[in-house]
Parts: structure tokens; C-alpha cells; sequence
């Protein structure tokens, strides 16, 4: 596929909100972008749990703009460097992790960014690549060779690294070899540009230190936003479970991105839509709830396509503002005749104890066909095909 040299387009892209920075510039790389050579542009994330989240789709979104552009664009799995703890944003050691769990996570981060990525372009697809395949063959003397191209006083320059020497916390040796292993993936695959968020521009610039000096090459660095909340300063953490998350069904989706705080409408807007930027006004004028569920819908469709999109919003406006049961509810499967809500409570997975279950109910947390039952002890007899609100948002149809 041949580039697309119009510089408007490209600065369009560049211009959306999401890049906060580029290294050396921004003129030097719609210059290289705009010259008709066919760029190679990554980025990486380590398999640290189950769930990308939104702050990740935005960037994933990014790349597939310039792929569409013609561009060689390669999403990268650290499935080396997850066993050995990324520093960034730490105060403490990150857990490392097993082969197992890594190989587990990228299953599933592999199926909930393929609706983000043109993987069935015959022409240009997307690459998909993992770091175990040049870092697990690197020799002690390799290691040594890229150690030697920095110095402690460069690794303690970091931010989380100051923190913990002031707080008298350890620093492992390994943690330094961290920037080097990523670092050392750009030169790997001889890539021209690597994004990035703002807590990898450490890691980003030691893969440009490397290419400079191993290959003789300047790198681009993209650096994008985490998505901050604006007034608490929160991010969005996929080892902390904090976040919109990409593996979450339809309904939880638009849920969950209803129940962010408005501040962070116009975040998503910019971020996580492509809708143009010129309708920004006049959607965040239509007030926080309606724009929430314009942006909401369109976030969801990206995801799980329009049909799905649709279904969660009319679930969500029944649920909420006309008090409905949802359509295509969950089964829970549970023997014919008579049994206790709080057996009932407890079956559906919803809370972990029969204690929760028993508090959750005596708070008005159990419906069965829209009638509440605050009596956890109360038999009730089960024919099949009776709607179960179960708490504020988990939804069944009793199948016997």
C-alpha cells in the first residue's frame, strides 16, 4: 500500500488531542510521514492482566490511522519484559509474572483489540509481534553491550527511582535492565517511530538512545495521553482494575462509561470516538447525560458494532430511567420447585458469601418479575423464565 503523502490529513490526526509530544518534533515527522516512504511504527504493552482498557484502545485507534495512512504498523506484546516488572509509575517492585498467566493474557488482549485494528486488510494488515522472540535469545555478554550504552546516573534520573531512594525503599538490579529490554525491541525490529504514553517516555527514549547509537538511526518518539481525570487525576490501571475495560460485554461497557464522572465526557470524545472534532461544541452542549450516551454508544459500537451498541443503550434507558428489565438476560440455571432467595442470591455468583447474600437482600437488593423480597428465608417456587434483578445491575432469566 502506498503512503498517503497530504500533509492535512496527517495533521489532523496529530492535531485530535491525543499526542501531548514528539520527539525530536512534530514538523520533522509530518515531513517524514508526508515523503512518500513507507514508515515501520509500533507499540508495545506488557500482558500484565486479563483487560486492556480504554486509555489502551485510544492508542490503538491511533495506530490504525496510520496504517491506514500506508504505513507498517506492528502492535507488540512484551511477553518477555512481563516477566521481568516494568518500574514505570512505581513505588514499589512489580510483581513478576508467570509464563502461564502471560500467555493467558495475551489470548485475550488479542481478541479485544482486533476491533480496533484492520487485521483483514489483504494489503497492509497490522503485525502483531512478541519481544520473547529477540530478548530470550540475547547472550550475557549481549546484556552486558547494551548496559554499557548508559550510565546509573541515567537510570536514577528516573522520577519513581529518586522516590524510592528518598523513602529509603529497594531498587533491584533488575528494574534497570527493564528500559534496556525495551528498548533494545525498536532496534529488534529496526522500527522509524514508537508510541508510547506518557509513563513509557523513559523506556521510549532509551529505545531511541539505542537506535542512534546501534544502528545509526533517528527515531520518532509519539508520546500520547494517559487520560487523566481532570479533577481527581486518576488513570485509568490495568494491574489495578481501575478503568473502562475492553473485555467487558456490551451492557457493562455502556454502563460504565455512563457512570464517569462528566468531567471526563470530553476525554472520551477526543480519545475514544472519531467523531470530528468540529461536533465536539455541539455535543458536549447537548449536556452531560445525552452526551454521554451519544459518546457511550459510540464507544460501544467500535467494540461490539452497532446492533450491540444499540441494545446496551435501550437496556440502560430501561433500566434506568424506566425502571424495565433489560432484554436478553443471562441465564441462571436452577432446579425446578421451591428455593430460598438466598440460595438463589448465592447461585448467581453475584456476591461471595451466603452473609452477603443475606445483607444484600434484607437492603431490597433482590427483585423476582419486578417484586422485591427482603426475606432471605422466603421459598419461592420456580417454574423457569422469571427476570432476577440481584443488586443494582446484574440481570438473570431463571432457566429450570
Amino acid at each position: 500500500m502506498k503512503p498517503i503523502t497530504e500533509k492535512v490529513k496527517i495533521s489532523e490526526i496529530l492535531d485530535r488531542g491525543v499526542i501531548v509530544d514528539i520527539l525530536p518534533s512534530k514538523e520533522k515527522l509530518i515531513e517524514a510521514m508526508s515523503s512518500g516512504k513507507r514508515l515501520k511504527m509500533y507499540i508495545g504493552a506488557d500482558p500484565t492482566s486479563t483487560s486492556l482498557h480504554l486509555s489502551h484502545a485510544k492508542n490503538y485507534m491511533l495506530l490504525e490511522e496510520f496504517r491506514q495512512l500506508g504505513h507498517e504498523v506492528i502492535v507488540l506484546f512484551g511477553d518477555f519484559t512481563a516477566r521481568i516488572g516494568d518500574p514505570s509509575g512505581r513505588k514499589d517492585s512489580r510483581p513478576q509474572l508467570s509464563k502461564k498467566q502471560i500467555t493467558e493474557n495475551v489470548k485475550g488482549w488479542v481478541k479485544q483489540i482486533k476491533p480496533l485494528l484492520n487485521f483483514n486488510d489483504k494489503k497492509n494488515p497490522p503485525r502483531i509481534m512478541y519481544n520473547s522472540k529477540w530478548l530470550s535469545k540475547l547472550s550475557f555478554e549481549d546484556i552486558i553491550h547494551l548496559s554499557s550504552q548508559f550510565t546509573v546516573q541515567q537510570m536514577l534520573e528516573r522520577d519513581m527511582f529518586q522516590k524510592r531512594l528518598h523513602e529509603n525503599a529497594p531498587i533491584y538490579l533488575h528494574e534497570f535492565l527493564y528500559p534496556l529490554m525495551q528498548g533494545y525491541d525498536s532496534v529488534a525490529m529496526d522500527v522509524d517511530i514508537e508510541l508510547c504514553g506518557t509513563d513509557q517516555t523513559f523506556n521510549a527514549l532509551a529505545g531511541r538512545t539505542l537506535m542512534r547509537k546501534l544502528k545509526d538511526k533517528e527515531k520518532f518518539v509519539v508520546i500520547v495521553n494517559l487520560m487523566e481525570n481532570p479533577k481527581t487525576h486518576e488513570l485509568m490501571s490495568k494491574s489495578r482494575g481501575t478503568g473502562v475495560f475492553l473485555a467487558s460485554p456490551a451492557d457493562d461497557m455502556y454502563g460504565a462509561l455512563m457512570a464517569q464522572p462528566d468531567e471526563m465526557t470530553e476525554i472520551f470524545f477526543v480519545n475514544c470516538t472519531r467523531i470530528p472534532l468540529a461536533q465536539k461544541s455541539a455535543v458536549l452542549a447537548l449536556g452531560p447525560k445525552a452526551a454521554k450516551e451519544r459518546i457511550a454508544f459510540e464507544i460501544v459500537k467500535t467494540m461490539h458494532g452497532e446492533k450491540k451498541a444499540q441494545l446496551a443503550q435501550e437496556n440502560f434507558d430501561k433500566l434506568f430511567s424506566k425502571h424495565e428489565m433489560p432484554n436478553d438476560l443471562p441465564e441462571l440455571k436452577l432446579k425446578i420447585g421451591e428455593r430460598a432467595v438466598i440460595d438463589i442470591v448465592f447461585a448467581s455468583g453475584v456476591v461471595k458469601s451466603k452473609g452477603e447474600s443475606r445483607r444484600l437482600i434484607e437492603q431490597g437488593g433482590f427483585e423476582i418479575d419486578g417484586k422485591v423480597v427482603k426475606d432471605p428465608a422466603e421459598a419461592l417456587g420456580l417454574k423457569g423464565g422469571e427476570a432476577v434483578k440481584i443488586g443494582k445491575k446484574s440481570f438473570f432469566r431463571i432457566k429450570t
